[in-house]
């Protein structure tokens, strides 16, 4: 049996994604929340210097994303074939792609500026991210992005855009698709019954 350590801060940030696809395919994982006190010891031990880190039976491995598709593939949530897996990456870049944009004002000092991104953010970015997404979805009937079943693009989608919708409950009031897509992987019994228990971070 494989054993699973999730090395990251306690935040969703980056790491989320792979604790919500073990979580979805039903995999024991430990999960190393590691608190700011104890990173500089941790920082020389990891591959890049950096978290999330994913150590399998021993062996630490670096970033979200490439190991995301990795346990996707492992566990059935990869889709079915190698266009499956392209459309699965066509999602999950353009969430990515928001990712960044939800983080760089974030870590903005300069107040006016700060409020400047978040404006755009909120008028023009997500807005606009959210009609590709929706394009994507419906492209596929509506209810999953590829196939017919669920695969770390509504995973991805469902983790990045619910805290969207935890600050600003209307993001999604012009997508009813996105939003139903939303609420039934959050409704899965196994990711329900992780965000119940998953402490309660800003970021």
């Amino acid at each position: 049996m494989v054993k699973y350590t999730l090395h990251y801060f306690n935040l969703k940030g980056r790491g989320e994604i792979i604790r919500l696809v073990l979580t979805a395919a039903g995999v024991d994982f430990e999960d190393h929340r590691v608190e700011r006190e104890e990173w500089p010891k941790l920082k020389p031990t990891m591959p890049a210097g950096q978290m999330p880190v994913l150590e399998i039976d021993g062996k630490k491995y670096c970033q979200s994303i490439g190991i995301a598709r990795y346990l996707a593939r492992e566990y059935g949530l990869a889709g079915k074939s190698s266009l499956d897996q392209l459309l699965i990456d066509q999602v999950v870049a353009t969430v990515d792609d928001l990712l960044t944009e939800m983080i760089k004002p974030v870590f903005e000092p300069d107040e006016t500026r700060k409020a400047e991104m978040f404006k755009k953010l909120k008028e023009e970015t997500i807005p606009r991210v959210m009609g590709i997404l929706q394009n994507f979805l419906d492209g596929n009937g509506g209810t999953y992005f590829v196939g017919s079943q669920l695969s770390l693009a509504d995973i991805y989608f469902m983790d990045i855009v619910s805290r969207l919708f935890d600050k600003q409950g209307d993001v999604l009031k012009d997508h009813p698709s996105l939003a139903a897509n939303l609420k039934s992987t959050q409704s899965l019994p196994k990711i329900a019954d992780y965000l119940a228990k998953r402490p309660k971070t800003d970021l």
